[in-house]
């Protein structure tokens, strides 16, 4: 039997599309190994989001070329589609494979070892509108589930590389989503994650079709599902529509990520962010009132191009005033061919790291003081994992992680759990009960 290795660099969809990479080779006969072990096809899936990604891409490379020269070396994702010429200049290289047409990888493959030529298969992105489907009816993780819903990105944000590797935004059938998301909920699975490049931004391709009616879709139509989180949606995608979809929701998560990357007018000018933070503002408060106790989480990038001390203050406070509730902080890095790498005024290191400090002081604080709000309240967590002895950990609807007594066969079940004492990262909880008819996760 053929072996297989995988490495995963980058998002959340990239692990995804892992996975469906996985179940195509399941399927022709191959078993999986450990990537550190000695397998006959290796099978990286790169990041490009930052310059970074690159780098650490081509020594994901190099290290299997060095674990198994005979192997079949395959490289695909992000960094792939952008830069295909240099990774096909890494000597071991044998198949580039972009964001697109991965099921032709396993033809690749046998072309390969007949041909012993190198395949160049990346085509050009920009010209693709059909989303691809890639089904992945199980995860190694036991108790959530993703479930890509669109890919590609119109925006073009001056820092951001992304829809040069992932093509413009194409959403897909909601058919497929609602059918891919009951054979999850059938696998034992209770929560589902809506994932994608630009997730709220699902339909806009669409003529009668949004994200508003995918969501009810879901909550009507797939029988035995929880819960669903969305991985992430801008301000401006959430529409009064999807907000009163979400208030009358059983299912949808007090839990939502929304992309700030700065709270300064000038700052988000200079990177083409298509709102201001009087609409960001506008959009939370709405959300807030439709959805008490709401958690919500933001990227923020520090250090962007002529970034003041006073517009870094306006973005601390914005935070601040808002209450977000966790923060993904990044130093602004200069990523090859964006309009942002070029732009005058590039921040000094230090600076930036001093102002990311203080906006990760700032997030742990925020994340205690929305914590506290829930202590001695009863809430339903997932059990994940066992971290020691009977203790285990999960997550709250609204994303808080709570580690308390559990027993095994409660991983990937909804039980109700009372917070004894907030805190940040973790909470401790004492078990309440299970809630009634269900199947754990097998």
């Amino acid at each position: 039997m053929p072996s297989v290795a995988f490495h995963t660099l980058g998002c959340k969809v990239n692990h995804y599309e892992t996975e469906a990479i996985w179940q195509l080779f399941k399927e022709e006969g191959y078993d999986r190994v450990e990537y550190d072990s000695i397998s006959d096809v290796y099978v990286i899936n790169t990041c490009t989001v930052t310059n970074t990604g690159d780098k650490k891409s081509r020594q994901v490379i190099r290290r299997a070329i060095r674990k198994n020269p005979d192997a079949v070396i395959c490289v695909t994702g992000c960094y792939a589609q952008t830069s295909p010429a240099e990774i096909m200049a890494i000597p071991g290289v044998d198949i580039v494979v972009g964001t697109q047409d991965r099921r032709k990888m396993l033809t690749y493959i046998e072309e390969y070892k007949k041909e012993r030529q190198p395949i160049n298969g990346v085509t050009n992105i920009m010209k693709n509108r059909v989303y691809e489907e890639l089904d992945v009816p199980a995860f190694t993780d036991r108790t959530r589930a993703s479930l890509k819903i669109q890919e590609g990105c119109n925006n073009f944000c001056t820092f951001c590389i992304i829809p040069w590797a992932r093509g413009l935004m194409r959403s897909r059938d909601p058919e497929e989503v609602i059918n891919q998301a009951q054979q999850l909920v059938d696998a034992g699975y209770k929560e589902i994650v809506l994932t994608g490049i630009h997730t709220g931004g699902y339909g806009e391709d669409m003529k009668d079709y949004n994200l508003a009616m995918l969501l009810t879709d879901l909550e009507k139509k797939v029988k035995g599902l929880k819960r669903i989180r969305i991985s992430s949606i801008e301000a401006s995608q959430l529409t009064d529509e999807v907000i009163d979809v979400i208030d009358r929701s059983n299912m949808v998560v007090r839990h939502l990520h929304i992309p700030l990357q700065s709270g300064s007018n000038t700052v988000l000018k200079r990177m083409r962010r298509k709102y201001t933070m009087e609409f960001f503002a506008e959009r939370l408060e709405k959300l807030k009132k439709a959805l008490p106790g709401l958690a919500v989480t933001s990227d923020v990038i520090v250090g962007f191009p002529g970034e003041t001390e006073e517009e870094f203050m306006e973005t601390y406070n914005f935070i601040k005033d808002q209450k977000f509730s966790e923060l993904h902080v990044f130093p602004y890095s200069q990523r090859t061919g964006t309009p942002a790498a070029r732009m005058d005024d590039q921040i000094d290191e230090e600076v930036k790291n001093e102002r990311v400090h203080r906006l990760i002081n700032l997030s742990d604080q925020l994340a205690k003081e929305y914590a506290s709000g829930f202590e001695n309240e009863v809430l339903e967590v997932i059990p994940e994992e066992q971290v020691d002895g009977n203790l285990y950990v999960g997550y709250t609807d609204n994303y808080l992680k709570v580690i308390f007594p559990a027993s095994e066969e409660m991983i990937g079940k909804l039980v109700k759990v009372k917070i004894t004492k907030a805190g940040y990262p973790t909470n401790q909880g004492e078990f309440v009960r299970v809630l009634e008819d269900q199947k754990a996760v097998i």
